[in-house]
Protein backbone atom coordinates (compact mmCIF):
# COMPACT_ATOMS: atom_id res chain seq x y z
CA UNK A 1 0.00 0.00 0.00
CA UNK A 2 1.14 3.31 -0.78
CA UNK A 3 -0.94 5.07 2.29
CA UNK A 4 -0.11 4.29 6.02
CA UNK A 5 -1.35 5.32 9.20
CA UNK A 6 1.19 8.00 10.03
CA UNK A 7 0.55 11.24 8.18
CA UNK A 8 2.77 13.03 5.11
CA UNK A 9 5.68 15.26 6.43
CA UNK A 10 3.10 18.37 5.04
CA UNK A 11 0.51 17.19 8.25
CA UNK A 12 2.71 15.46 10.69
CA UNK A 13 1.37 13.40 13.40
CA UNK A 14 -2.13 15.12 14.45
CA UNK A 15 -1.69 13.67 17.95
CA UNK A 16 0.41 16.79 18.83
CA UNK A 17 -2.63 18.95 18.84
CA UNK A 18 -5.04 19.30 22.17
CA UNK A 19 -7.84 17.21 20.44
CA UNK A 20 -11.53 17.84 21.98
CA UNK A 21 -12.44 14.78 24.10
CA UNK A 22 -14.82 13.77 20.88
CA UNK A 23 -13.46 10.16 19.43
CA UNK A 24 -12.15 10.46 16.17
CA UNK A 25 -11.80 7.93 13.66
CA UNK A 26 -9.81 4.71 14.78
CA UNK A 27 -7.48 4.72 11.35
CA UNK A 28 -6.32 7.54 9.98
CA UNK A 29 -4.41 7.06 6.81
CA UNK A 30 -2.35 9.69 4.85
CA UNK A 31 -2.92 8.81 0.81
CA UNK A 32 -1.26 11.74 -1.31
CA UNK A 33 -2.32 14.67 0.61
CA UNK A 34 -5.90 12.83 1.07
CA UNK A 35 -6.40 13.00 4.76
CA UNK A 36 -9.23 10.57 6.18
CA UNK A 37 -10.09 8.01 8.35
CA UNK A 38 -13.40 7.39 7.01
CA UNK A 39 -13.72 3.79 6.04
CA UNK A 40 -15.20 4.59 2.54
CA UNK A 41 -12.30 6.78 1.91
CA UNK A 42 -10.42 4.15 2.99
CA UNK A 43 -12.07 1.70 0.21
CA UNK A 44 -11.48 4.64 -2.29
CA UNK A 45 -7.65 5.22 -1.70
CA UNK A 46 -7.80 0.97 -2.62
CA UNK A 47 -9.77 1.54 -5.92
CA UNK A 48 -7.63 4.18 -6.77
CA UNK A 49 -4.59 2.16 -6.27
CA UNK A 50 -5.65 -0.61 -8.70
CA UNK A 51 -6.56 1.43 -11.46
CA UNK A 52 -4.36 3.54 -11.36
CA UNK A 53 -1.28 1.93 -13.26
CA UNK A 54 -4.33 0.70 -16.54
CA UNK A 55 -5.57 2.66 -19.64
CA UNK A 56 -9.12 2.58 -17.75
CA UNK A 57 -11.16 5.80 -17.55
CA UNK A 58 -12.35 7.10 -14.59
CA UNK A 59 -15.43 8.99 -13.54
CA UNK A 60 -14.99 11.03 -10.20
CA UNK A 61 -18.27 11.68 -8.75
CA UNK A 62 -18.64 14.36 -6.01
CA UNK A 63 -20.08 17.44 -4.50
CA UNK A 64 -18.55 20.62 -5.40
CA UNK A 65 -15.55 20.77 -2.47
CA UNK A 66 -14.94 16.94 -1.81
CA UNK A 67 -11.56 16.85 -3.48
CA UNK A 68 -11.97 15.08 -6.81
CA UNK A 69 -9.16 16.73 -7.97
CA UNK A 70 -6.91 15.48 -5.39
CA UNK A 71 -8.07 12.02 -6.46
CA UNK A 72 -7.21 12.66 -9.93
CA UNK A 73 -3.54 13.76 -8.81
CA UNK A 74 -3.38 10.97 -6.94
CA UNK A 75 -4.36 8.50 -9.91
CA UNK A 76 -2.28 10.44 -11.85
CA UNK A 77 1.11 10.59 -9.24
CA UNK A 78 0.35 6.52 -9.13
CA UNK A 79 0.35 6.12 -12.67
CA UNK A 80 3.74 5.80 -13.83
CA UNK A 81 2.78 7.55 -16.97
CA UNK A 82 6.14 9.83 -17.83
CA UNK A 83 3.95 12.83 -19.10
CA UNK A 84 2.03 15.30 -17.04
CA UNK A 85 -0.99 16.44 -15.53
CA UNK A 86 -3.19 18.44 -17.79
CA UNK A 87 -6.54 19.75 -15.95
CA UNK A 88 -9.38 21.57 -17.99
CA UNK A 89 -12.61 22.87 -16.43
CA UNK A 90 -15.05 21.91 -18.58
CA UNK A 91 -17.44 24.79 -17.31
CA UNK A 92 -15.46 27.50 -17.03
CA UNK A 93 -14.47 27.87 -20.67
CA UNK A 94 -16.98 28.76 -23.70
CA UNK A 95 -18.03 26.19 -25.70
CA UNK A 96 -16.54 27.84 -29.12
CA UNK A 97 -13.36 28.50 -27.16
CA UNK A 98 -13.42 25.55 -25.10
CA UNK A 99 -12.92 22.93 -28.75
CA UNK A 100 -10.03 24.52 -29.75
CA UNK A 101 -8.37 24.18 -25.87
CA UNK A 102 -8.73 20.77 -26.17
CA UNK A 103 -8.04 19.73 -29.93
CA UNK A 104 -5.91 22.45 -30.83
CA UNK A 105 -6.39 24.67 -34.37
CA UNK A 106 -5.23 25.44 -37.14
CA UNK A 107 -3.96 29.03 -38.58
CA UNK A 108 -6.70 30.92 -39.98
CA UNK A 109 -9.01 27.82 -38.80
CA UNK A 110 -11.75 30.97 -37.12
CA UNK A 111 -11.61 34.41 -36.97
CA UNK A 112 -8.32 35.40 -34.17
CA UNK A 113 -6.73 32.28 -35.35
CA UNK A 114 -3.89 34.10 -36.63
CA UNK A 115 -1.33 30.72 -35.36
CA UNK A 116 -1.42 27.14 -34.84
CA UNK A 117 -2.17 25.65 -31.45
CA UNK A 118 -1.98 22.79 -29.99
CA UNK A 119 -4.25 21.66 -27.94
CA UNK A 120 -4.66 20.11 -24.31
CA UNK A 121 -5.31 16.38 -25.17
CA UNK A 122 -1.76 16.73 -27.26
CA UNK A 123 -0.33 18.71 -24.42
CA UNK A 124 -1.07 15.52 -22.07
CA UNK A 125 -0.09 13.05 -24.73
CA UNK A 126 1.85 10.42 -22.58
CA UNK A 127 0.22 11.70 -19.50
CA UNK A 128 -3.11 12.22 -18.22
CA UNK A 129 -6.06 14.85 -18.90
CA UNK A 130 -8.33 15.61 -16.44
CA UNK A 131 -11.94 17.23 -17.79
CA UNK A 132 -13.25 18.66 -14.31
CA UNK A 133 -16.67 19.36 -14.57
CA UNK A 134 -17.85 17.29 -17.71
CA UNK A 135 -21.37 17.76 -16.96
CA UNK A 136 -21.38 21.05 -18.68
CA UNK A 137 -19.73 20.05 -22.23
CA UNK A 138 -22.32 20.90 -24.93
CA UNK A 139 -23.50 17.83 -26.68
CA UNK A 140 -21.72 18.58 -30.04
CA UNK A 141 -18.03 18.22 -27.82
CA UNK A 142 -19.26 15.29 -26.50
CA UNK A 143 -19.32 13.67 -29.85
CA UNK A 144 -15.87 14.87 -30.77
CA UNK A 145 -14.69 13.62 -27.22
CA UNK A 146 -16.64 10.40 -27.62
CA UNK A 147 -14.37 9.80 -30.91
CA UNK A 148 -11.31 10.74 -28.74
CA UNK A 149 -11.85 8.15 -26.22
CA UNK A 150 -13.07 5.02 -28.67
CA UNK A 151 -9.70 5.85 -31.47
CA UNK A 152 -7.42 7.53 -29.18
CA UNK A 153 -7.19 10.27 -32.23
CA UNK A 154 -8.14 14.45 -32.04
CA UNK A 155 -8.50 16.49 -34.95
CA UNK A 156 -7.56 20.13 -34.74
CA UNK A 157 -10.15 22.69 -35.86
CA UNK A 158 -9.87 23.56 -39.52
CA UNK A 159 -7.77 20.58 -39.94
CA UNK A 160 -7.89 17.83 -42.25
CA UNK A 161 -5.68 15.38 -40.14
CA UNK A 162 -5.79 13.41 -37.69
CA UNK A 163 -3.16 13.15 -34.63
CA UNK A 164 -2.81 10.15 -32.38
CA UNK A 165 -2.93 10.74 -29.01
CA UNK A 166 -1.99 8.53 -25.43
CA UNK A 167 -3.64 9.87 -23.27
CA UNK A 168 -5.21 8.91 -19.34
CA UNK A 169 -8.54 10.07 -19.55
CA UNK A 170 -10.13 11.26 -15.92
CA UNK A 171 -13.16 13.15 -15.72
CA UNK A 172 -15.15 14.90 -12.78
CA UNK A 173 -18.92 16.16 -12.27
CA UNK A 174 -20.88 17.12 -9.51
CA UNK A 175 -23.93 16.58 -11.54
CA UNK A 176 -25.35 13.32 -11.50
CA UNK A 177 -24.68 12.04 -14.87
CA UNK A 178 -27.45 8.92 -15.04
CA UNK A 179 -30.11 11.56 -14.28
CA UNK A 180 -28.61 13.86 -16.89
CA UNK A 181 -28.56 11.17 -19.95
CA UNK A 182 -32.33 10.61 -19.14
CA UNK A 183 -33.05 14.39 -19.67
CA UNK A 184 -31.24 13.93 -22.92
CA UNK A 185 -28.56 16.46 -21.61
CA UNK A 186 -25.52 14.29 -22.06
CA UNK A 187 -25.27 11.44 -24.47
CA UNK A 188 -25.73 8.23 -22.94
CA UNK A 189 -22.61 6.27 -25.20
CA UNK A 190 -20.28 8.88 -23.51
CA UNK A 191 -21.39 8.22 -20.59
CA UNK A 192 -20.65 4.93 -20.37
CA UNK A 193 -17.28 5.49 -22.14
CA UNK A 194 -16.28 7.74 -19.00
CA UNK A 195 -17.78 5.40 -16.14
CA UNK A 196 -15.02 2.46 -16.67
CA UNK A 197 -14.03 3.00 -13.08
CA UNK A 198 -17.05 5.46 -11.34
CA UNK A 199 -15.07 6.49 -7.85
CA UNK A 200 -18.02 8.04 -5.96
CA UNK A 201 -16.73 10.48 -3.25
CA UNK A 202 -19.10 10.86 0.18
CA UNK A 203 -19.59 14.40 1.19
CA UNK A 204 -17.73 15.68 4.58
CA UNK A 205 -20.79 15.43 6.19
CA UNK A 206 -20.64 11.60 5.64
CA UNK A 207 -17.31 10.86 6.37
CA UNK A 208 -17.14 9.79 10.46
CA UNK A 209 -14.31 11.63 12.18
CA UNK A 210 -12.90 13.18 9.22
CA UNK A 211 -14.27 16.82 10.37
CA UNK A 212 -12.36 17.04 13.45
CA UNK A 213 -9.34 15.03 11.87
CA UNK A 214 -9.28 17.50 8.71
CA UNK A 215 -9.80 20.35 11.41
CA UNK A 216 -6.67 19.78 13.30
CA UNK A 217 -4.76 19.77 10.29
CA UNK A 218 -5.79 23.16 8.68
CA UNK A 219 -5.34 24.59 11.87
CA UNK A 220 -1.60 22.86 12.40
CA UNK A 221 -1.22 24.09 8.64
CA UNK A 222 -2.14 27.45 9.34
CA UNK A 223 -0.28 27.78 12.30
CA UNK A 224 2.90 27.03 10.60
CA UNK A 225 2.04 29.50 7.65
CA UNK A 226 1.34 32.37 9.91
CA UNK A 227 3.80 31.56 12.19
CA UNK A 228 2.06 31.18 15.42
CA UNK A 229 0.79 28.59 17.44
CA UNK A 230 -1.94 26.59 16.55
CA UNK A 231 -5.97 27.55 17.30
CA UNK A 232 -7.53 24.49 19.53
CA UNK A 233 -10.68 22.97 18.63
CA UNK A 234 -13.31 24.05 21.45
CA UNK A 235 -15.91 21.39 22.55
CA UNK A 236 -18.76 23.39 21.53
CA UNK A 237 -17.44 24.25 18.43
CA UNK A 238 -16.69 20.74 17.14
CA UNK A 239 -20.21 19.95 18.18
CA UNK A 240 -21.14 22.70 15.59
CA UNK A 241 -19.19 21.62 13.17
CA UNK A 242 -20.41 18.14 13.73
CA UNK A 243 -24.13 18.76 13.21
CA UNK A 244 -23.16 21.66 10.20
CA UNK A 245 -24.22 20.06 6.91
CA UNK A 246 -20.61 21.71 5.09
CA UNK A 247 -22.72 22.49 1.59
CA UNK A 248 -19.13 23.94 0.33
CA UNK A 249 -17.40 20.20 1.69
CA UNK A 250 -13.57 20.45 2.78
CA UNK A 251 -13.07 23.10 0.57
CA UNK A 252 -15.65 25.15 2.87
CA UNK A 253 -13.53 23.99 6.29
CA UNK A 254 -10.43 24.99 4.87
CA UNK A 255 -11.74 28.57 4.18
CA UNK A 256 -13.14 28.86 7.75
CA UNK A 257 -10.24 27.52 9.27
CA UNK A 258 -8.20 29.51 7.11
CA UNK A 259 -10.14 32.72 8.11
CA UNK A 260 -10.74 32.11 11.73
CA UNK A 261 -6.52 31.62 12.03
CA UNK A 262 -5.80 34.93 10.40
CA UNK A 263 -8.73 36.65 12.55
CA UNK A 264 -8.30 35.02 16.07
CA UNK A 265 -6.53 36.37 18.79
CA UNK A 266 -7.68 33.89 21.39
CA UNK A 267 -5.94 30.26 21.68
CA UNK A 268 -9.53 28.47 20.83
CA UNK A 269 -11.80 28.29 18.21
CA UNK A 270 -15.10 28.95 19.76
CA UNK A 271 -18.67 29.41 18.59
CA UNK A 272 -19.08 33.07 18.65
CA UNK A 273 -16.09 33.00 16.23
CA UNK A 274 -18.48 30.96 13.44
CA UNK A 275 -20.67 32.36 10.85
CA UNK A 276 -24.15 32.98 11.97
CA UNK A 277 -25.71 30.30 9.34
CA UNK A 278 -23.50 27.44 11.41
CA UNK A 279 -25.60 28.35 14.70
CA UNK A 280 -28.91 27.58 12.97
CA UNK A 281 -30.19 24.92 15.94
CA UNK A 282 -33.10 23.10 13.58
CA UNK A 283 -30.47 20.88 12.41
CA UNK A 284 -31.20 17.07 10.15
CA UNK A 285 -32.79 15.05 12.55
CA UNK A 286 -32.94 16.52 15.90
CA UNK A 287 -36.54 17.57 15.88
CA UNK A 288 -37.56 13.86 14.98
CA UNK A 289 -35.78 12.55 18.11
CA UNK A 290 -38.26 11.19 20.76
CA UNK A 291 -37.79 10.23 24.41
CA UNK A 292 -37.51 5.83 24.45
CA UNK A 293 -38.10 3.73 27.37
CA UNK A 294 -36.50 0.53 27.14
CA UNK A 295 -38.15 -2.31 28.08
CA UNK A 296 -36.56 -4.34 30.76
CA UNK A 297 -35.58 -7.66 28.82
CA UNK A 298 -33.70 -5.50 26.31
CA UNK A 299 -34.02 -4.69 22.61
CA UNK A 300 -32.22 -6.08 19.32
CA UNK A 301 -30.50 -2.58 18.61
CA UNK A 302 -29.66 -3.76 15.14
CA UNK A 303 -32.96 -5.06 14.13
CA UNK A 304 -34.40 -1.50 15.33
CA UNK A 305 -31.69 0.67 13.40
CA UNK A 306 -32.23 -1.17 10.60
CA UNK A 307 -36.11 -1.18 10.59
CA UNK A 308 -36.11 2.83 11.72
CA UNK A 309 -33.10 3.23 8.72
CA UNK A 310 -35.71 0.93 6.18
CA UNK A 311 -38.45 3.55 7.46
CA UNK A 312 -36.87 6.50 6.95
CA UNK A 313 -36.03 5.41 3.72
CA UNK A 314 -39.66 4.45 2.44
CA UNK A 315 -40.93 7.79 3.98
CA UNK A 316 -38.86 9.98 2.05
CA UNK A 317 -39.09 7.92 -1.78
CA UNK A 318 -42.95 8.28 -0.93
CA UNK A 319 -42.86 12.06 -0.09
CA UNK A 320 -40.87 12.87 -3.33
CA UNK A 321 -42.67 10.45 -5.19
CA UNK A 322 -39.74 8.06 -6.08
CA UNK A 323 -37.46 10.33 -7.36
CA UNK A 324 -34.44 9.21 -5.86
CA UNK A 325 -32.50 12.40 -6.30
CA UNK A 326 -34.95 14.25 -4.29
CA UNK A 327 -35.41 11.61 -1.29
CA UNK A 328 -31.56 11.84 -0.87
CA UNK A 329 -31.58 15.46 -0.53
CA UNK A 330 -33.84 14.93 1.99
CA UNK A 331 -32.04 11.91 3.90
CA UNK A 332 -28.66 14.22 3.47
CA UNK A 333 -27.11 11.35 1.78
CA UNK A 334 -25.61 11.26 -1.78
CA UNK A 335 -28.07 9.70 -4.70
CA UNK A 336 -25.24 6.95 -5.41
CA UNK A 337 -25.38 6.28 -1.41
CA UNK A 338 -29.13 6.08 -1.34
CA UNK A 339 -29.29 3.73 -4.44
CA UNK A 340 -26.62 1.07 -2.80
CA UNK A 341 -28.60 0.94 0.51
CA UNK A 342 -31.80 0.66 -1.05
CA UNK A 343 -30.20 -2.15 -3.44
CA UNK A 344 -28.49 -3.56 -0.07
CA UNK A 345 -31.85 -4.06 1.85
CA UNK A 346 -33.79 -5.31 -1.35
CA UNK A 347 -36.39 -1.82 -0.74
CA UNK A 348 -37.06 -1.51 -4.68
CA UNK A 349 -39.75 -3.74 -4.89
CA UNK A 350 -41.30 -1.95 -2.08
CA UNK A 351 -40.94 1.18 -2.86
CA UNK A 352 -42.38 0.43 -6.43
CA UNK A 353 -45.35 -0.84 -5.13
CA UNK A 354 -45.80 1.77 -3.01
CA UNK A 355 -45.54 4.59 -5.50
CA UNK A 356 -47.98 2.84 -7.91
CA UNK A 357 -50.30 2.79 -5.05
CA UNK A 358 -50.47 5.98 -4.40
CA UNK A 359 -50.77 7.06 -7.82
CA UNK A 360 -53.95 4.87 -8.33
CA UNK A 361 -55.26 6.57 -5.11
CA UNK A 362 -54.55 10.00 -6.14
Amino acid sequence: MVYSTAFSAESDSLSSLAAPRTPRASTATAFLNILSGCPEMQKIFGVVEKVAKTRSTVLILGESGTGKELVARALHSLSGRGGKLVPVNCGAIPEDILESELFGHEKGAFTGAVASRVGRFQLADGGTIFLDEIGEMSPKLQVKLLRVLQERKVDPVGSTKSIDVDVRVIAATNKDLAEEVKAGRFREDLFYRLQVVPVSLPPLRERVGDIQLLAEHFMRRQAEELGKPALLLGEATLEIFNRYAWPGNVRELENLIERVSILSDDGTIDPGQLPPHMHETQQRGVTHIVELTLPDVGVDFNALIEEYENRLISTALNQTGGNKKAAAKLLGLNRTTLVEKIKKKGLQAQIEMTVISDEATA
